[in-house]
């Protein structure tokens, strides 16, 4: 119970699928969940995989699954499609050391793979424990393993992501390949960069480009990539670290004399980088780890292309010619006498290197003219302020001396006993106030010196010009600071030019939607100048 309810996202436990009773989760990952589920007309255990990639999909309350958005139905709907493709290809094989796939169906909106459930340990935990196995012991886990592999090659398809993890030790001692990738690769290629499909390490460089040259013989660098970890008891190195500074030989040459002499030549030979100087097929590779040297690196650059293979097709080994593309695969190959040789694929690696440099100069340059462009904009601000400031204390200078000019007049002629018509028009007394109705006749007096003084006025400015050259100037200051121009002040780009507004950012940002608009920063910036007025 408590492994259950870790998966939050998993379908009721006790609820059923069919004639499947889900009793846990097996296991879950970005694309999918695995569920043991028995199977009440034949009364047996079997294993359910479930499509559900969580970049794409959740789970309703109904137990269905859908499209996050209504943008991503279309890529939700192909991986399905995928996903019962692969379904419908292992359902075709019969290999002992290949997954069983018994039947797949849709429901909840989804698609589900039923296999035979196995009993034992993944290659992984097995390494992991306290007795790894020695080479006998590891050759007789793998060995059988590319009988299926060849198995699948022949009929068109890869698998994509061996791995320790997706090799499994059946109780009797007896291994299997599950977890095929077909239908996450084909998904990764709709939603997101390759790289976060693939296992580092076990993954060659031809699976880190969506148009990579991909074959058997990227199954067999990863399948040579276990063996790796297995002797050398160590993840291999990332396909992409090992351009600038390859580790693999070394590490090899350190296990001459514990490993023997076929199984570090043929490593040495599927671990290549360069796709076309690794072994084409797994019976070539085969005869390698069996004891066949394998053929000099200098003289792999010529190596011919793989053939088309057809469904039930048995690959011929690289000794028989063809210039046919692979389409099976995915991949796309080159003729013989085209095929570049390493010198020009680590030309391309340094033209695509230098590009990449040129790339960020000009964006570079782009920058610094944009910051240019931000503190000239920020310069202008700052000149426009103290501009309106010095305006404004001129004009409450200038009011100031008005009034005391209008106070020393009306003083002399405001003595004791001088005649009310000899008063200043100014100097005469109101009358006391009266209601509205009668202030509108047109007797009422003028204002009189007892009225407040100008220092208590409102000095805000009040013309509309001002009003709008305040707002034009905040949508300057705005544009100027939203650098990617999405409309949109973010807490990074408000940092270091608005403190006021980098310290409230939430009461800025009203509708809490993490950035500030344009409209949002004009009403904060009013707000605040209010503010200050009063204080």
């Amino acid at each position: 119970m408590s492994q259950t309810a870790t998966y939050h996202n998993a379908l009721q436990m006790g609820s059923m699928l069919l004639e499947y009773r889900l009793e846990s989760v097996l296991g879950a990952g970005g694309f999918g969940m695995t569920y043991l589920g028995w199977d009440t007309n034949l009364e047996k255990h079997v294993a359910i995989k479930e499509y559900l990639p969580t970049d794409l999909a959740v789970r309703a309350l109904d137990g269905s699954v859908v499209p996050i958005t209504t943008e991503f139905k279309h890529n939700y709907q192909w991986g399905l499609e995928r996903f019962i493709l692969e379904a419908r290809t292992l359902a075709k094989f019969s290999h002992p050391h290949i997954v069983r796939v018994m039947r797949f169906f849709e429901a909840h909106s989804t698609g589900y793979m039923v296999m035979d459930y196995e009993k034992g340990e993944s290659l992984n935990q097995i390494l992991k424990g306290d007795h790894p196995p020695d080479e006998a012991r590891l050759k007789a886990i793998l060995m059988p393993l590319l009988d299926g592999l060849q198995a699948v090659h022949s009929a068109g398809f890869l698998h994509r992501d061996i791995k320790p993890a997706n090799i499994f030790v059946r109780e009797n001692g007896s291994p299997v390949l599950i977890d095929f990738g077909a239908s996450r690769q084909a998904v990764g290629g709709a939603t997101k960069s390759i790289t976060s499909v693939l296992t580092p390490g076990y993954a060659p460089l031809e699976q880190y480009s969506g148009d990579g040259n991909q074959g058997p013989w990227t199954d067999i660098y990863a399948m040579a990539g276990v063996y790796y970890r297995a002797i050398a008891n160590d993840n291999p190195p990332e396909a992409v670290s090992r351009l600038k500074a390859d580790t693999v030989p070394g590490k090899l040459s350190a296990l001459r004399g514990r490993v023997s002499e076929p199984l570090l030549r043929s490593l040495e030979w599927a671990l290549r980088l360069d796709e076309h100087e690794r072994p084409q097929s797994v019976p070539e590779w085969k005869r390698a780890l069996e004891g066949a040297p394998p053929p000099p690196a200098a003289s792999r650059s010529t190596v011919q292309s793989a053939p088309t293979l057809r469904p039930g097709q048995i690959p011929p080994t690289v000794s028989q010619p063809s210039s046919r593309a692979l389409p099976a695969y995915g991949s796309r190959r080159m003729p013989p006498s085209e095929e570049p040789d390493s010198g020009w694929r680590m030309r391309g690696i340094v033209a695509a290197v230098l590009v990449a440099a040129a790339v960020a100069g000009i964006f570079y340059k782009h920058r610094v003219a944009k910051e240019r462009e931000q503190e000239q904009a920020a310069k202008l601000q700052a000149d426009r302020a103290a501009e309106i400031s010095k305006d404004l204390e001129h004009s409450a200078a200038e009011r100031r001396r008005a009034e005391d000019e209008e106070r020393r007049l009306a003083a002399p002629s405001s003595g004791p006993g001088a005649p009310e018509s000899q008063l200043p028009a100014a100097a005469v007394e109101s009358p006391p106030a009266k209601p509205a109705a009668v202030a509108e006749q047109p007797q009422a007096p003028a204002p009189t010196v007892h009225e407040r003084p100008g220092r208590d006025r409102d000095e805000r400015p009040g013309p509309l010009e001002d009003k709008k050259g305040k707002q034009q100037m905040a949508e300057q200051e705005f544009r100027g600071a939203d650098l990617n121009g999405d409309g949109y002040l973010t807490p990074d780009e408000v940092r270091g030019r608005f403190p006021l507004i980098e310290r409230e950012f939430r009461r800025a940002d009203t509708d809490g939607d993490g950035r500030i608009s344009l409209q949002e920063f004009h009403q904060f910036r009013v707000r605040a100048e209010q503010f200050f007025k009063k204080k």
